[in-house]
């Protein structure tokens, strides 16, 4: 990270790096919200052909070293929604509406038991570790997040 970067820019940077390609082609863009990346969060939308919008939201909490605290590793989650809305934060009475974080649409709705509970945010405290971490949710965006935003993909019922 050079001097000029801050945490937030650098995880930007790795976001991109590692998933932006898979959410280019699959029509998801980052939009460009200096603010909200401020805040660490870090939106990708894609408007869907039937007036819906499809959101994957990255939120995250970046831990520095103080003389208070110590040692704390930076996580993120990721919130998937789908609105009739063009932003995930107007609740919507829509019956297309839903959001869900990545993992509770895993564990708890398709059942997979790949991620520690369904209330799982990824922690990292090194490149390699954020790399990781941002690989092993993108796949799981991709295989089973994208799918279920554009509805292609149902939990199983029961």
């Amino acid at each position: 990270m050079n001097r000029e970067q801050s945490p937030l820019d650098y995880f930007r940077f790795v976001l991109l790096t590692v998933v932006g390609q898979a959410f280019e082609a699959a029509g998801y863009r980052l939009e460009e919200n200096p603010v909200q990346w401020a805040g660490g969060l870090f939106r990708f939308s894609k408007p869907f052909e039937n007036g819906l919008y499809g959101f994957i939201e990255f939120q995250l909490l970046n831990y520095a070293d103080t003389i208070w605290a110590s040692g704390n590793a930076s996580r993120f989650r990721v919130m998937l929604t789908r609105s009739d809305r063009p932003t995930p934060a107007a609740a919507s009475p829509s019956p297309f509406y839903t959001r869900r974080t990545l993992s509770t649409l895993v564990v708890q709705d398709f059942g997979v038991a790949i991620l520690p509970s369904a209330d799982h945010w990824w922690e990292f405290r090194s490149t390699q570790q954020l790399g990781s971490a941002l690989a092993e949710a993108g796949h799981l965006i991709v295989g089973y997040g994208i799918p279920w935003l554009a509805g292609d993909l149902l939990p199983p019922s029961g």
